[in-house]
Order: C-alpha cells, then sequence, then structure tokens
C-alpha cells in the first residue's frame, strides 16, 4: 500500500468513543487520527460504535477501518471479529491477538512460557475472592503490591497496596471492573514503554520513552488530563538497557502474534537494571499525551505520517494481508 496515494485508501472510519471505561480517552484519540488523515488527503469519516450499528460499515461503502477504540468491545478481540465478518480491512492485531492482549493473565501465561521476563502474580477467580484468599497474597507476592483488573487498561481500577489491611479494599475496587482480579508483585524501579510498528519481519521497536510521574503516580488523570508526568524520549537510558528494552518488546510482539502496531509497558527493577514486561497495548492512545507517537517523532516519523502508516497496515485474518 503506497502512503503517496490517500485515494488507494477508498473510504475510511475513524472508530472511536465505543462503550468501555476508556471511552473518553478514545475520543480524544480518534479526533487526532481523524484530522490527521483528513490533513493528508484521506476520505476519513468518524464512526462511534456506541451510537451507530457496526453494519453500516458495510451499507455505506466503508473500505477500510482505522481502529482508534481502547478497552473493552474495541480492542478485545469484538470488534475486529465483526469486522472480519463484514470484510473490511482494519489497522491493529487480529482477534485472537487483541483479545489475548486485553486479558493480562493469559499474556502472562503466554509470556511466561516463552521465558519473556513479566512479574509473579496470583489470580483472583471470581470465586477465589474470600478474605482468607485475598489476605494469603501477600505472603506470596511480597509487599507493597498491585492489585487490578486483568481486562481493563488506563490504569483504571488499580491500587498500589502498602500493607495487608488495604488489601480487602483493593479486590473489591478491581472487582467493580472485572469478576476476576490480578495481584501483581510490585517491581520497584523505572517506568519505561516501547512501541512497534509493522507486522512479522518487517516489525521494528520504536525508541524507548521513559516516564517519570509525580510519587511515582502514573494512573488516568496522570496519563490523560496533567502535564506532571515527565517523559524522556529519547530515553537517556544506557544504549544496552535500551536494545534489551526494544528486544523483549519486540519478542512479546511476536508471542502473542500482534500485528500493524502496539506498545509495551515495562518496568526496570532499580536493583538489578533487569526490565519486566507489565502489558501489551493492542490499539495505543492516540491523544496529545500519547506516547506511540512521542516515540514515532524521535524516530523521525511525524504524527500525520504515523496514523497513515498504521492506516497502510489495516488487514483482515482471513487474509493475512492488507486489502
Amino acid at each position: 500500500m503506497s502512503l503517496q496515494d490517500p485515494k488507494l485508501f477508498g473510504k475510511v472510519a475513524v472508530l472511536f468513543g465505543g462503550s468501555s471505561a476508556e471511552r473518553e480517552v478514545s475520543l480524544m484519540s480518534g479526533a487526532g487520527v481523524l484530522e490527521a488523515l483528513r490533513s493528508r488527503g484521506v476520505d476519513a469519516h468518524a464512526f462511534d460504535p456506541a451510537e451507530r450499528d457496526l453494519t453500516d460499515l458495510k451499507r455505506e461503502g466503508f473500505d477500510r477501518c482505522f481502529v482508534a477504540l481502547h478497552g473493552r468491545h474495541g480492542e478485545d478481540g469484538t470488534v475486529q471479529g465483526a469486522l472480519e465478518l463484514l470484510g473490511i480491512p482494519y489497522t491493529g492485531s487480529g482477534v485472537m491477538a487483541s483479545s489475548v492482549a486485553m486479558d493480562k493473565v493469559m499474556t502472562k501465561r503466554i509470556w511466561q512460557a516463552d521465558a519473556l521476563p513479566t512479574p509473579k502474580y496470583v489470580r483472583l477467580a471470581f470465586d477465589q475472592q474470600s478474605r482468607e484468599q485475598i489476605m494469603v497474597v501477600p505472603d506470596v507476592l511480597g509487599l507493597p503490591l498491585i492489585v487490578k483488573p486483568p481486562r481493563e487498561g488506563s490504569s483504571i481500577g488499580v491500587t498500589k497496596v502498602q500493607g495487608y489491611s488495604q488489601m480487602q479494599d483493593a479486590v473489591a475496587l478491581s472487582a467493580k471492573f472485572d469478576a476476576d482480579v490480578l495481584c501483581e508483585e510490585f517491581i520497584e524501579g523505572e517506568e519505561v514503554t516501547c512501541a512497534v510498528l509493522g507486522q512479522g519481519l518487517d516489525a521494528r521497536a520504536l525508541p524507548v520513552v521513559r516516564i517519570a510521574a509525580p510519587e511515582g503516580a502514573y494512573d488516568y488523570q496522570n496519563k490523560y488530563f496533567t502535564d506532571d508526568v515527565k517523559y524522556q524520549c529519547p530515553s537517556g537510558l544506557p544504549e544496552a538497557e535500551e536494545r534489551e528494552i526494544q528486544r523483549i518488546t519486540l519478542a512479546a510482539y511476536h508471542t502473542l502474534g500482534c500485528r500493524g502496531w502496539g506498545r509495551a509497558d515495562v518496568m526496570i527493577r532499580a536493583s538489578d537494571r533487569k526490565p519486566f514486561l507489565l502489558e501489551m497495548n493492542t490499539s495505543p492512545g492516540m491523544t496529545s499525551h500519547s506516547l506511540v507517537p512521542m516515540s514515532a517523532r524521535a524516530a523521525g516519523i511525524p504524527y500525520e505520517e504515523l496514523c497513515v502508516r498504521v492506516l497502510a497496515s489495516a488487514a483482515l485474518d482471513a487474509k493475512g494481508g492488507a486489502n
């Protein structure tokens, strides 16, 4: 797919908004993508699946979709499956990779099977959340630890637990967003993120972004609605560390079967500088605060070009390539 002739993309739907807990962020991402694609001459249109039926995409003659949805019913394989049935190529990972990456427990199981580093964890299923079962978790993982819903993003429902007395409330908060609860070893150190563009042998890791949040509070509010978080790209990390983070991110991307683009969140343990994979985002944010555009800029790819490149990678699982 040529990046030079926007007419080759045909009529493009930018899917954003949606019904997940991350709707607000998705609206910001989609607005940015829509403006960027139109500025490059693409016939792009806004499409909110929370307000319209996906079958309208077929009826109105859309040729491909840019998925700027985040969270459930957008990043979890459900919309991807619908687009497969409609035969409309879409950006990002396919059905299986999207659904697996959305579930942090399944993601960890796959990474562990391929000997990729990820923090230790305990999964509390919906029927394993008695007080007795909750209170033994710190004995297994140590303190502090992280409690979060395994199938939400953007730090929604996440608690950093400092002591036993906080466990009950942390699990209750997480359980509001997901029946299962993920308890994870806390890695003391620096948080970084690494984006990937491309598919198969052509996939490339972009420059690493280092994240410095106030008091380490890289939460929903700080991620999207304040300027308190500082980002460094180039990261300023030693070259060997940067390369290792890019290596494990690319391996994590491949082993999950991702395509198009993605972004891994990684912690670097302060004690020995070992990186640990936290999660893979298969529909990364594209807001003014977002990290993939920042990383792309450091690699010489402007925001508008990034959007066009991602759109050019739109594909169907069934065809194994772009339309």
